[in-house]
C-alpha cells in the first residue's frame, strides 16, 4: 500500500531521582484501579513514589500498577456498521485487531525471540511492500528493516521476562477509510518487566512500549486482499529502555551499573499518553532521549 509511514522514538532512562510523592494520598495506589481507556487522556500519570521493582512486585512505583493486564487493557468499543462492513464484520475486524495486538506484544514465546506468526498471518499477504520489510526484517535486522517496529520481542541469552504479566493501556478505535475500507487505529502502551540473563533475578528494570498502528480492513471488491486479513497504513514506536544502539531485532534492555549518562535534550515521560507519538516532531532520525521514568 503506497503511503506507508513508520516512526520510532527511543529513549533512555533518567538517573535522575524519586519523583515527587503526594504525601496527601490516603490509599495504596495498587488499591486504586484505573478505569478503562476510552479516549485520549488530558494530561500523564500522576507521579509516584520511586520505589524500586522487586521480582516479586516487578511494576512497584510505576503507574503501570495501576494498569490492567494483557489483553483486558485494550478497550475495544462498541462496532457499529462502517464503510463496507456490516457491524457483525465491523465487531469482528474490532476483535482481530486486539487479536494482533496480543500475538504480536503480548504472546509468550514472541515476547521470548519467536517469529510471530499468528501476527503475520493477519496482515495482507498482497501488501508487497510489508511483506519485503517482514522478510528483511527477520533475515537482516536494520535501521529500516526492524522487526521491533511492529513486534515486542527479547534475546533470552540478555534479558528474560519477571514473570508472565505484562500491562497494558491504551485503546482501539474505526472510522470510514479509503475506497470504503474500515479503517482501525490502536494506540497502545505495553510495559515488561525484565531482568538480566546473567544476574539472580534482583536487578529488575522496565522496557515500555508504546504502539501507535493503522490498519485497513480493505473491501475486497476494490483491494486485491484475503478475508481476515488488513493492510498496513502506519505504524509508530516509541521505546524507553529497549536500546538505543544499531537494530539487533530484539529490545536490548540495559541494566544496572551498565546504565548510561542522560541523553541530550528534553526529556520525556514514557507514561503520558495525552499527545500523539509525533507530536513535537520525534522521529526516527531523533536518536536517543532521556525517559522522566519507567
Amino acid at each position: 500500500m503506497a503511503g506507508l509511514l513508520t516512526s520510532v522514538l527511543l529513549l533512555a532512562v533518567a538517573l535522575a531521582p524519586a519523583q515527587i510523592v503526594d504525601l496527601f494520598s490516603g490509599d495504596p495506589a495498587e488499591s486504586r484501579p484505573l478505569a478503562a481507556e476510552t479516549g485520549r487522556p488530558e494530561h500523564a500519570p500522576p507521579a509516584d513514589p520511586a520505589l524500586p521493582p522487586t521480582p516479586d512486585e516487578p511494576f512497584r512505583g510505576s503507574p503501570a500498577a495501576l494498569w490492567a493486564s494483557g489483553a483486558a487493557g485494550i478497550t475495544v468499543p462498541e462496532a457499529k456498521a462502517t464503510g463496507w462492513m456490516s457491524t457483525a464484520q465491523v465487531k469482528h475486524a474490532l476483535e482481530a485487531t486486539r487479536t494482533f495486538l496480543v500475538a504480536s506484544n503480548l504472546d509468550p514465546g514472541v515476547l521470548r525471540g519467536q517469529r510471530p506468526d499468528k501476527a503475520m498471518s493477519l496482515i495482507n499477504p498482497h501488501q508487497e511492500d510489508v511483506q519485503a520489510f517482514l522478510r528483511t526484517a527477520f533475515r537482516t535486522p536494520g535501521e529500516d528493516h526492524d522487526p521491533l517496529l511492529l513486534f515486542s520481542r527479547f534475546n533470552t541469552s540478555q534479558a528474560r521476562p519477571v514473570g508472565d504479566v505484562v500491562k497494558t493501556r491504551g485503546r482501539i478505535s474505526y472510522a470510514a477509510g479509503e475506497r470504503g475500507a474500515l479503517q482501525v487505529t490502536a494506540d497502545v502502551t505495553f510495559v515488561y518487566p525484565v531482568t538480566s540473563a546473567a544476574g539472580d533475578g534482583d536487578d529488575i528494570v522496565r522496557t515500555i512500549v508504546r504502539r501507535e498502528i493503522a490498519m485497513s480492513w480493505d473491501d475486497p471488491a476494490k483491494v486485491i486482499t484475503e478475508p481476515g486479513t488488513f493492510s498496513l497504513s502506519s505504524y509508530k514506536l516509541d521505546m524507553t529502555n529497549g536500546g538505543c544502539g544499531s537494530p539487533t531485532g530484539y529490545f536490548t534492555p540495559v541494566f544496572g551499573a551498565e546504565q548510561p549518562p542522560s541523553a541530550a535534550g528534553a526529556a520525556v515521560d514514557p507514561y503520558d499518553r495525552s499527545a500523539p507519538i509525533d507530536q513535537g516532531g520525534a522521529g526516527a532520525g531523533d536518536g536517543c532521549r532521556t525517559a522522566t521514568r519507567s
